[in-house]
């Protein structure tokens, strides 16, 4: 579903009056409405990424809670930290830029007599994976540098992350915004 399709001009309403009639200011319905809204969405594009959105989530959710336990040492806290970024920068990589490199690398290497066979990787690119991935590191990272305390919960984390409206034209917030 993109954001100038059929599809999207109906699902949009629907999930606006959703949250402010069936939500009620109720912080926790509109927030579950949020988040159901927008795995329909990035499940519209290809279902099969859902599991790739969630494990970033996750991820990154598991990584501040436990950046967020005070006794636990400054060196732990920032082994999380790089754990969680290179995580979900290594999957950003591997589906948003693996192939890049390689067609690059050939191309270089043939510039200097050398051919290469190398095999890229026939990969659909998910929709919204920059958006959510930076998203979800945007509040790992202000977690670890205590700008946030983290949250335990998981619904309002996970409307923060995966909020569809902004996906495309942004911005990614920062979670102590």
């Amino acid at each position: 579903m993109t954001f100038q399709s059929i599809e999207y001009l109906i699902f949009f309403p629907i999930v606006f009056l959703l949250y402010w009639i069936v939500g009620n200011k109720n912080k926790m319905i509109q927030n579950s409405i949020l988040v159901i809204a927008s795995l329909i969405f990035y499940g519209w594009w290809d279902w099969r990424f859902l599991s790739l959105l969630l494990f970033t989530a996750f991820s990154t959710f598991v990584a501040g809670l436990l950046m967020g336990n005070k006794s636990l040492s400054n060196n732990k806290r920032r082994l999380i930290s790089v754990i969680s970024i290179l995580l979900n920068l290594g999957i950003l990589f591997i589906y948003k830029y693996f192939n890049f490199f390689i067609e690059s690398f050939v191309d270089l290497s043939a510039v200097f007599g050398i051919t290469i066979t190398a095999s890229t990787l026939k990969i659909i690119l998910p929709v919204g994976i920059s958006f959510y991935t930076f998203s979800a590191l945007s509040y790992s990272i202000d977690v670890y540098q205590r700008k946030i305390y983290p949250t335990k919960d998981i619904i309002a984390y996970l409307a923060y992350v995966t909020f569809f409206p902004s996906i495309l034209s942004g911005p990614i917030n920062r979670a102590d915004k």
